[in-house]
């Protein structure tokens, strides 16, 4: 009796350890809510563990798999009503795919319409989803759905509810927190911004005129002060209302888009190469001067409808300069998906200028410490240029990755910086000069710190061409696996994959670049060649979503030392888990985990071997093996490491040897 006990103690604790390594971080629910007689709302909740995000239904081309559902509607008793909707949930700059993308943190609920066209009691449905945590992706899933129409409304329990109002606080918390996190980074930049536009030569010069203005046409000091304060008020409240406008014109969803929106990039890329244009001096953008004149002859009237239409004169007379810099910041504002950014953007910047106005008016005599206006002025316009001529890459550079047209590749993005930046190094350093500019007799020690700094960033911008990561400016250039060398320019190839060059690869085999790593997709050709050379297999369980298995590839596979071993002691078979090729029709076979259900994809052949042998669906996860398919070593997971995942290849090899 003591030994059933021990064995079935045994059996539970190796099912635990099994379960802890198969994960499911999704768990689906489904409901209706009947509309009408013959009009259904179908529901499906996703409850999502903590950690783990679910990707929205429409992803940028080259992206994560999307959500999607499939209604079976092979008995043609109902219609389905437009498209399967879903919560706003949250849109990041992706780090896995290096582009802008929509997910769900949490909770998730999707709803879609249908109408009886015949009476049926409930509809079969199949969810394909793809879920990842901050280091890692699961391979695509299919779970199957029932919406039973025939039901009562269910009344959800007190303890569902209140578990749903902790999920749902968790979600709104997170949605708050990051939004909060993206709106403060709008109103810094967008206040920055609004202090190098008071350095122009459009609106630089107005302070004095103004602030002298209030201060000689009021009764008293406090008058003056007051008046001032209102006139920066009408400032800020012009340029919100100019944001309220934007968020107005655009929508939510729109704004959503931008990010990853093809022709909404190129557009903003040539039109911050307009903005650039102008203030290097090609043009000036400036509002008809009809408009200055019906504005300016509203300020005559005084009080306080006066005031605001100075301010509303002034921000038309200074558009020339504050028009590219409001026009960029409303671009990055709108692509960053938040309905409010702009709202915020132009109050960070209204702020920014209207501060000076009201403290000038609060303490004329600082209007003495003021620097001359002169050709420093357009020193800063033409810095503004050289910024908005860098910037424009940037959405020309989201176009590309969304196309994955490969045009702007990493390496020309560099380049194109630096001599963006080099040349305007040259420019502060006197070497070059433009049509607008004043003769230089001598540069300020203001202008050469300027210089230096600017030449330093160049300089640190050069070992970028040859695979530095260049984290001070990550989130501009495209990831590095977009590139022409993902590992580096002049990257130097240590040996041949094992004797093997591009002429003699065996039936199934490619060199995986840069490092000419001999590999095989398929497992039974890999294990053949295997056997055929007398090598152990290193099975390689991995994603073309996974970025744990990058950081594997171009962290810890490069070293020497590993590098050898994988190119010469080992056969590597590289399985991808969300391979959505479809398999052949002689390969397609009935799912051992899905009963009824066909594996379709090459992916889900090699995520279901995963799974029933080795007890585990995440990746990566690195197999090595013997020609009788046993285990050399236990395997193991991310490693990064290079010293412990080269005791690790080293002992399997060596008990392969023995």
């Amino acid at each position: 009796m003591k030994k059933i006990v021990i064995v079935f103690v045994l059996f539970l604790s190796l099912t635990q350890v099994i379960r802890a390594q198969i994960q499911d971080p999704v768990k689906w629910t489904t409901s209706v809510e009947k509309v009408s007689d013959l009009e259904y709302t179908l529901i499906t909740k996703a409850t999502i563990e903590a950690g783990w995000h679910l990707y929205s239904q429409i992803v940028p081309e080259g992206g994560p798999i999307a959500t999607s559902f499939t209604y079976d509607n092979s008995s043609k008793k109902f219609n389905v009503k437009g498209n399967t909707s879903e919560e706003k949930g949250h849109t990041i700059d992706d780090p896995i795919f290096g582009m802008k993308i929509k997910f769900f943190e949490n909770l998730a609920i999707f709803k879609q319409t249908i109408k009886l066209t015949q009476a049926v009691s409930k509809i079969n449905a199949t969810v394909e989803f793809m879920v990842c945590d901050d280091t890692r992706c699961l391979p695509p899933t299919e779970v199957d759905l029932v919406f039973n129409l025939s039901n009562k409304p269910i009344h959800i329990s007190e303890n569902e509810t209140k578990q749903t109002s902790v999920l749902t606080a968790a979600k709104v918390y997170n949605s708050n927190s990051s939004s909060k996190k993206g709106l403060w980074g709008i109103f810094f930049i967008a206040f920055i911004s609004g202090f190098a536009a008071l350095l122009t030569p459009c609106v630089f010069p107005m302070i004095p005129m103004t602030v002298s203005f209030f201060t000689k046409q009021s009764k008293t000091k406090a008058a003056g002060i007051k008046n001032a304060i209102i006139f920066g008020i009408s400032i800020i409240v012009i340029y919100v209302l100019l944001g309220i406008f934007v968020s107005l014109l655009f929508g939510a969803d729109a704004l959503n888009a931008l990010s990853t929106n093809v022709w909404f990039n190129i557009i903003f890329f040539f039109l911050l190469l307009v903005f650039a244009a102008s203030f290097l001096g090609a043009f000036e953008i400036m509002l008809p001067n009809s408009w200055a004149n019906k504005v300016d002859s509203q300020a005559d009237k005084g009080g306080l409808i006066g005031i605001f239409f100075m301010a509303l004169a002034l921000a038309i007379v200074s558009f020339s300069c504050t028009g590219p810099i409001v026009g960029t910041l409303l671009v990055e504002a709108a692509a960053g998906g938040s309905q409010i950014g702009p709202i915020v953007g132009m109050f960070g910047f209204s702020l920014a200028i209207a501060l000076p106005f009201a403290l000038f008016a609060a303490f004329p005599g600082w209007l003495n410490s003021l620097p001359k206006s002169g050709g420093w002025l357009n020193t800063v316009k033409v810095v503004l240029g050289f910024l908005e001529l860098a910037l424009a890459f940037k959405f020309l550079s989201n176009a590309d990755l969304v196309l994955q047209a490969h045009v702007l590749e990493r390496e020309i993005f560099i380049a194109i910086w630096i001599a963006i930046f080099g040349v305007l190094t040259f420019y502060l350093f006197g070497k070059i000069q433009l049509s607008h500019d004043s003769p230089i007799k001598h540069i300020s020690v203001g202008r050469l710190s300027l210089g230096l700094v600017v030449l330093s960033f160049t300089i640190y911008m050069i070992p970028g061409l040859w695979g530095a990561p260049l984290n001070l400016i990550s989130a501009f250039p495209p990831p590095q696996h977009y590139s022409e060398s993902p590992y580096g320019v002049g990257y130097t190839q240590l040996s041949n994959a094992g004797g093997i060059s591009k002429t003699n690869i065996p039936d199934g085999a490619h060199l995986m670049a840069p490092h000419n790593i001999l590999a095989f997709n398929d497992y039974d050709k890999g294990l053949a060649y295997a056997k055929k050379i007398g090598k152990p297999v290193m099975i390689d369980f991995t994603g073309h979503a996974c970025v744990n298995c990058r950081k594997m590839e171009q962290n810890v596979w490069v070293k020497p030392k590993v590098l050898k071993l994988l190119k010469n002691d080992v056969v590597l078979i590289s399985l991808y888990v969300d391979d959505k090729r479809p398999l052949a029709a002689e390969d397609v076979i009935e799912s051992k985990l899905r009963p009824g259900k066909k594996l379709k994809y090459i992916g889900q052949k090699w995520s279901e071997l995963q799974t029933i042998k080795y007890k585990a669906n995440t990746q990566p996860m690195y197999v090595l093996m013997d020609h009788e398919e046993k285990n050399l070593i236990d395997p193991v997971a991310y490693t990064p490491d290079v010293d412990e995942y080269y005791t690790w290849l080293k002992k399997g090899i060596n008990n392969f040897k023995d």
